[in-house]
């Protein structure tokens, strides 16, 4: 919500200061970083979501996993 209300009020305020050229290329220089930055999170949460999901498929064939074992030592005798 903050950041739908300040974006306007920045860009604003950016646009007065069109010829500083200072101005311009930190603005650019921001954006990469919060690219980058926004990528990393997203990157190390859905890692994350892997893992517990990982556990889950892994809760979720322990059962079919037992019985293909157990099946496979009955057949071999």
């Amino acid at each position: 919500m903050e950041l739908s209300l300040l974006t306007p009020q920045i860009i604003a305020m950016r646009c007065l200061r069109a010829q500083d050229q200072r101005e311009m290329q930190r603005m650019g220089t921001e954006k990469v970083l919060a690219f980058w930055e926004s990528m990393s999170a997203m990157g190390l949460e859905a890692f994350k979501a892997n893992a517990s999901l990982w556990g889950i498929l892994e809760k979720g064939l322990a059962p079919v996993h037992k019985r293909a074992r157990a099946n496979a030592r009955r057949l071999r005798r």
